[in-house]
């Protein structure tokens, strides 16, 4: 009921919207935050409720209802270690994203609320779903309202960088659906269903060829919403010409869809495939790390390099998850960093957006050049911005030395020489944002900036709201491991078993 709940509230209070007078944009913008705050406080008893124990399926609060039939497709829903902390994610960012939107949106307020609201439906429809149909669904929904949001409210290029968008998306999403189909056809051995555990559990009839081909079609739709390189080029033309609240969800949340659905979907459905693809998925993973740190440090924009730096980051978690040695054997501790990694870019990469746009709002430009110094003029906002740089380069007490560090440990153990480059990849990325920092806060003071007000009370509060988790997780993450670890066990072990069957 709870998650069915997470799916219905947003659209309640995006229909809700229509009858709200356009000139108020005051009560729009409060009864938007108020939809996506209630829908905050209906996902936090899934932690609290959540159970941890094994079960023999693994989902928490799963409802399974028949949705049509006669195609033996199904509306099931339910959560395990994987998502838990996800969704949590996803509607904590929602909330954040609205109200840092109060002071950025001055046209069509109502509109760009509705696709919020609507965007935050879809993505935790992604995360919920428990059969494949359902789950197309929902990650398709989730690419118009993202599209929408960049191609009207975003900067002067921001058609260019919505049309982009959804070609690299779509373009891997049909083919994703045509091996979606194959999978659908077969089914539990006799009929076809769509059902993802049932599917998993009959992975075995098929072939390894066949599930090596299958595997990289659904690899590759989600390797584009990562994304992982070479498949990266649409994200910073989005990221840059999106509005703030745009990059908070996107880097936030929407690139997790690409990294989750690959421990859900292509891993579990097509195991026998998994060792095939690793080196390559590695190898590109670990180019991904160094060459999202060396494009970020050549940027004169400050957002461009956020961006850059997304790129850098998702490889360690795409090198998380597929890391395993010669004989196959992948690293668990390396897969659950990899979730915990995929809670702390979101936190880490979404603050250090809102802070760009807060910068922004006051200067109307992102160029390093038009700034310096100005520290003396803003030292609440340097203070949160040098916060957000420690948990973005993985500071010790902070939230991003934890997945990265156990990432690297996982790595090591598997891979030595992929952890050796990927560590090279940290002290590129300590380069980076420590330089960013330099520019933007310190030197000599630009002129420029001589009127340049601090943080609104709005805007430490969101700030925040968005360092506290960093500190509660760079000291405590064994809260999260507890529920994480179980679920990356079970995909350890179901690798372990398809290797011995292909062994044979």
């Amino acid at each position: 009921m709870i998650l069915t709940l997470l799916l219905v509230v947003p659209i309640i209070g995006a229909v809700s919207l229509i009858f709200l007078p356009r000139e108020n944009k005051q009560l729009i913008n409060w009864f938007a935050f108020a939809f996506t705050l209630v829908n905050f406080a209906i996902s936090l008893p899934l932690y609290f409720l959540y159970d941890s124990t094994p079960v023999s399926e693994g989902y928490r609060f799963a409802l399974k209802v028949a949705w049509i039939p006669s195609l033996n497709i199904y509306y099931h829903i339910g959560i395990d270690g994987l998502s838990l902390f996800l969704i949590l994610l996803t509607t904590f960012l929602s909330a954040i994203s609205v109200l840092s939107s109060w002071s950025a949106i001055d046209e069509q307020v109502k509109e760009y609320m509705a696709l919020m609201l609507l965007l935050e439906t879809a993505v935790i429809g992604v995360f919920i779903s428990l059969d494949l149909f359902l789950f197309y669904l929902f990650w398709e929904a989730s690419l118009i309202p993202m599209a929408l949001l960049i191609g009207r409210w975003g900067g002067k290029d921001r058609i260019y960088a919505s049309i982009k968008f959804i070609i690299y998306t779509m373009a891997g999403s049909a083919l994703m659906l045509v091996a979606a189909l194959v999978v659908y056809t077969w089914g539990d051995g006799v009929n076809p269903t769509s059902d993802l555990p049932t599917l998993v559990a009959h992975s075995h009839l098929i072939s390894e060829d066949m599930q090596k081909l299958l595997f990289f079609a659904f690899i590759l739709a989600f390797s584009v919403k990562v994304p992982l390189f070479p498949l990266h080029t649409w994200l910073p033309a989005a990221h840059v010409q999106a509005p703030t609240a745009g990059s908070i969800i996107l880097a936030g949340v929407l690139l997790k869809l690409g990294t989750y659905s690959m421990m859900r979907f292509a891993i579990p459905l097509f195991p026998k495939a998994v060792a095939f693809w690793s080196p390559l998925l590695v190898t590109l993973a670990v180019i991904g790390i160094l060459y999202g740190a060396l494009v970020a440090l050549v940027q004169d924009d400050v957002k461009k390099l956020v961006a850059y730096s997304s790129v850098a980051h998702m490889g360690f978690v795409v090198l998380g998850i597929f890391v395993m040695d010669q004989n196959g054997t992948m690293s668990q501790q390396a897969m659950s960093a990899a979730v915990l990694q995929m809670v702390n870019h979101g936190l880490s990469t979404g603050m250090l957006f809102f802070l760009v746009g807060v910068l922004y709002e006051r200067r109307h430009t992102r160029d390093f050049s038009q700034y310096g110094g100005i520290w003396v003029k803003v030292p609440v906002f340097g203070t949160f911005f040098i916060l957000a740089a420690f948990s973005s380069v993985g500071l010790p007490g902070l939230n991003g030395f934890v997945g990265e560090f156990l990432i690297l440990m996982g790595t090591f153990s598997r891979n030595p020489i992929a952890a050796l480059f990927a560590t090279f990849g940290i002290v590129l990325a300590a380069w980076y944002i420590l330089t960013a920092v330099r520019k933007i806060l310190f030197g000599p003071l630009n002129p420029a900036n001589n009127d340049l007000t601090d943080m609104t009370p709005r805007e430490i509060g969101i700030s925040l709201a968005f360092i506290i988790p960093c500190f509660v997780i760079g000291f405590f993450p064994n809260f999260l491991f507890e529920i994480i670890n179980p679920s990356t066990e079970n995909l350890a072990s179901l690798i372990d078993t398809a290797m011995l069957i292909v062994s044979k």
